[in-house]
C-alpha cells in the first residue's frame, strides 16, 4: 500500500472532529510544502507491537542521536491521540524555540521541546501555528 493511501486510511479511522482537524492539517502542511516527503508510521515496532500512536510526517531532517548515529526523519509530523492533536516538530536544537515562538499566542496548547499539544483546532489560533511551521520549514 502507498504512502497516501495509508495515510488516508488513517485519516478515516478517526472520529468525525479529529477528522476533520486532520484533514485540515494535512491541508496546510501540504499547502506550505507542496514538495514534502511524506511520511506514515504506524506506530508499531519491528516485532508488530504498537509502541505510539500512527503519526504522518512531512518533509526531512537527520536526527542525531546519543550514541551518534544520525537518521533521516521527518521534519513535522501530526498524530492524533486520545487527548487531541500533537503536531511534532523534529530537528530542533533550541529546546526553548517553540516556547519562544508560540507558547503566549497560539492558544490552548500546551508546548514541549518538540512538540504542541492542543485538543482541537478551534483552540488554537491558526496564523500563529502557519508562521511556526512557516519559520521550521
Amino acid at each position: 500500500m502507498d504512502i497516501q493511501t495509508q495515510i488516508q486510511d488513517y485519516i478515516n479511522s478517526l472520529d468525525e472532529k479529529k477528522r476533520i482537524d486532520m484533514l485540515e492539517l494535512h491541508r496546510i502542511i501540504l499547502d506550505l510544502n507542496t514538495d514534502a516527503r511524506l511520511w506514515y508510521l504506524d506506530g508499531k515496532n519491528e516485532e508488530g507491537k504498537i509502541v505510539s500512536n500512527p503519526n504522518i510526517g512531512y518533509g526531512t531532517c537527520n536526527i542525531k542521536y546519543a550514541d551518534g548515529k544520525i537518521k533521516e526523519f521527518y521534519k513535522i509530523g501530526i498524530s492524533a491521540n486520545s487527548s487531541g492533536i500533537s503536531i511534532y516538530i523534529m530537528g530542533i536544537e533550541d529546546k526553548s524555540l517553540l516556547s519562544n515562538l508560540c507558547a503566549d499566542k497560539i492558544g490552548k496548547a500546551k508546548i514541549s521541546s518538540y512538540c504542541i499539544k492542543f485538543k482541537s483546532l478551534k483552540d488554537i489560533d491558526i496564523d500563529v501555528l502557519l508562521s511556526v511551521l512557516r519559520f521550521v520549514l
